[in-house]
């Protein structure tokens, strides 16, 4: 197994750094988001939402304004037909990651959230992330976005 050295960069080693000191147990995700932003020094926070949850986002940012910035767009941004990608059949809109990640990088965010994408437009976006992103909210229809209860049928 190689090194902590030649595993990490240094911002690796921050992040997790900071990420240890933001853990606080008997709280919520979003209180350790918040605590994670807050020592690191992350200013403007970066929300790539599902078009469904928007009612979540939308509480979200509320509770993120005061201490950030906050930017949020929808999986529908640009309104790009789903025969883009899927073929010349495909009907509706396709959800566009790319440029969720695109127009956050634009608001100059220090930290992304992804709330509610679709498994593989999850993984562009990260992948197309140009700041650390991490998910909130996982899609999982059958569960109402609580995919452990997969482990408890």
């Amino acid at each position: 197994m190689k090194s902590i050295q030649e595993l990490y960069t240094a911002d690796d080693m921050a992040v997790m750094r900071n990420a240890e000191y933001a853990r606080m147990p008997g709280k919520n995700r979003v209180e350790e988001i918040k605590n994670y932003a807050q020592l690191s020094g992350i200013k403007k926070i970066g929300i790539a939402n599902c078009i469904s949850m928007q009612k979540e986002t939308d509480k979200l940012k509320t509770m993120l304004n005061g201490e950030f910035d906050v930017y949020s767009i929808d999986c529908k941004c640009g309104r790009v037909p789903s025969s883009e990608f899927a073929g010349a059949d495909a009907k509706g809109v396709s959800c566009n990651p790319a440029a969720q990640a695109d127009y956050l990088a634009e608001m100059n965010t220090e930290l992304n959230l992804s709330v509610g994408l679709c498994v593989g437009h999850d993984m562009v976006f990260s992948a197309k992330s140009k700041v650390p992103s991490t998910t909130l909210i996982v899609k999982d229809r059958e569960h109402h976005h609580n995919p452990i209860q997969s482990f408890k049928e």
